[in-house]
């Protein structure tokens, strides 16, 4: 059987062959309050493997986001209490009008997921009514993906 090779600079729907984000296989995210504590953050963070953490607000909607490896350096530098609050030092997510907000779902195209990755660094993976975040994707996941997949 013949293996077929598809250019990296082929149409993102050929280099994918149709698959969905649920295709990525993600682990499933865990988000934390906008009142938990950076030493917890980074604890757990660290336990899963993850780079981002999403935070919540009391609702349990995400309005921002820690990066993990920033939140450490200000921690070793003193710059950070370990009993700080994550929101303290979190990116809040921009949530104007002006900005279209890109659903981003486990049935999502990874042609649209790439296409959003191109512009941030990382995408909330939620449910359609975007009530819960189900997983954390980065472009790593899909060059894994990919690799794994031989495409």
């Amino acid at each position: 059987m013949a293996t077929v090779s598809v250019p990296a600079n082929s149409l993102p729907s050929e280099k994918y062959r149709g698959a969905v984000v649920e295709d990525l296989q993600l682990p499933p995210a865990f988000a934390l309050p906008s009142s938990e504590a950076i030493s917890r953050a980074i604890e757990l963070a660290y336990e899963r493997d993850f780079s981002y953490i999403p935070i919540l607000d009391q609702k349990r909607r995400p309005i921002g986001y820690v990066d993990v490896a920033v939140l450490k350096a200000k921690w070793e530098a003193s710059e950070a209490n370990p009993s700080d609050r994550v929101s303290l030092y979190m990116t809040k997510f921009d949530r104007s009008h002006s900005k279209a907000y890109t659903l981003i779902t486990p049935s999502s195209p990874l042609a649209d997921l790439e296409e959003f990755l191109r512009h941030t660094i990382f995408a909330l993976v939620t449910d359609r009514d975007r009530k819960f975040v189900l997983a954390v994707a980065t472009s790593q996941d899909l060059e894994n993906f990919v690799s794994r997949r031989g495409f």
